[in-house]
Parts: structure tokens; sequence; C-alpha cells
């Protein structure tokens, strides 16, 4: 091992102990310039092992966690009430759509306003309580045994019930996507669930934060070249926004 890949693997180790780190400190505790822990990072970046995201450096975690979505609504706030804006702007007038679960939903629904009448399908209880109080939407909310920790339904009653709906757009969120894995959940039957959905909508959009990026889990909902836009965050490094614009997703920055 060389000494360029003895101090990388030294990068390795120091973030398996922290959660993410300055990239500034990062080069003091190495005692390297800038530029050589920039290049030290690109190169662990293109390998996915790191994720850097406004100035902080992270391991990639590969696999995800499920948490409670009352959990969720705090993590990244800020971000995904911008990106839930920017993704309520995308609704057309007389439109009809897909929203699945999820804490970004969960902004977007907040930020709704029907232009003309909205029509809305959903697994989602809180997506359904929040729009059903919106003047001009009419909600639709699946079938199925509800999921405490997300309060959605995904089962074969919720697949069931997507076979005779038709609509322009779908907005999904996920728990992690990258160029290898695509676009990740925790539980393989969320991932079916969305995969049924996806073929109800002629537009996938999905929302996601940066720090969704790199990460992985079991449930595999589509390839990154599935996707029609990516809603996400300035916190999304230029490289791999690149990178999803060459697989052909339109990138939006909220």
């Amino acid at each position: 091992m060389n000494k360029v890949q003895e101090r990388r693997q030294a990068i390795c180790d120091l973030l398996s102990t922290v959660e993410s780190i300055p990239v500034e400190t990062l080069a003091e505790r190495l005692q390297v310039t800038g530029a050589t822990i920039r290049a030290d990072l690109r190169d662990l970046e293109s390998r996915h092992e790191i994720y850097r995201s406004r100035g902080q450096v992270s391991l990639v975690r590969p696999h995800i966690t499920d948490l409670d979505i009352q959990e969720k609504i705090f993590i990244n706030a800020e971000q995904k009430n911008r990106i839930g804006a920017a993704a309520a702007g995308m609704i057309g007038a007389d439109d009809a759509i897909l929203m699945t679960s999820g804490s970004t939903i969960d902004a977007m629904a907040r930020q709704v306003e029907a232009r003309g009448s909205l029509h809305v399908v959903t697994p989602s209880v809180g997506v359904a309580l929040t729009l059903a109080r919106k003047p001009g939407v009419e909600v639709m909310i699946l079938g199925g045994t509800l999921i405490r920790k997300s309060l959605s339904v995904r089962d074969n009653y919720t697949i069931e019930g997507l076979k005779h709906v038709s609509c322009t757009k779908l907005f999904l969120s996920c728990d992690g996507l990258d160029l290898r894995s695509g676009v990740i959940t925790a539980f393989i039957e969320e991932a079916r669930m969305t995969r049924a959905m996806m073929g109800a909508a002629a537009k996938v959009i999905l929302l996601a934060d940066s720090s969704k990026i790199g990460k992985t889990g079991y449930g595999k909902i589509c390839d990154l070249s599935d996707i029609d836009v990516l809603v996400t965050d300035d916190g999304i490094p230029d490289a791999v926004r690149r990178r999803f614009e060459a697989a052909g997703v339109g990138v939006v920055i909220a």
C-alpha cells in the first residue's frame, strides 16, 4: 500500500468513528493541504466510499434503517420543506397525481394548492388527512393494513386499488439512491407497491434530500434511469448531479 492509499484508508478509518467532519478539519488531522484532501475525497467519492455535503464529509453507511415518520419529519426539515414546495409547484391545473408516503411527501402535501380541481391517490393516511382539508382537492386513499411507523399501507389490497388508476405524475420519496443501487427503500413490500404506483403514472418525480445519496438497502424500487425528475437540495455535489443527468434524470435544485 503506497502513501496515497494509506492516507485514503486513514480518512475512512477516521470517518468510521464520527457521523461527519468538516473538510478543513480532516485536512488538519491528516496534516495535508486543501488541494490534497480534495483530491483524496474526489477519489473516495467516485468509489461511493464517502459522501460530501455543505463542507462536511461522512462515510457512506451502506444499509438504511427504517425510522418512525414522527422522527423523520425533523431530519433535514428545512431542505424537505424547500423540496416539497418545488414539487407542489409541478402540479398542473385539473391534475390527477399519485403521492407515496414519507416525510418529504408530507412536506409537499402541506404546500399543495389546487389549480382548478386536483385528484390525488395515496397510500398515506397523513397525506390524505392533510389534503382533505384543502379546497379543490379530492383524495382517494388506497386500502390495506396500516403500517404504524409510516402511517401508510403497502400490501396486496393496496396494489389492487391501483389497477383502475391512471395519473399524470407520481411523486415518491425514498430512503437512499445512487447510480449502482438505484432508488431504495427499507422494505421490499414498499418497493413493490411503489413500482405498481409507477406503472399508473405517466411521469415519475423523486423527492429526496441530498443526505439520501449514496445510501442503499434491501428494497429496490427501480433503477435511477427510471426516474424522470429528481427534486433535491443544493447539498448534492456537482459531480453527482452531472452523473444523474447523464443517466437521463432531470435534476431540480430546491
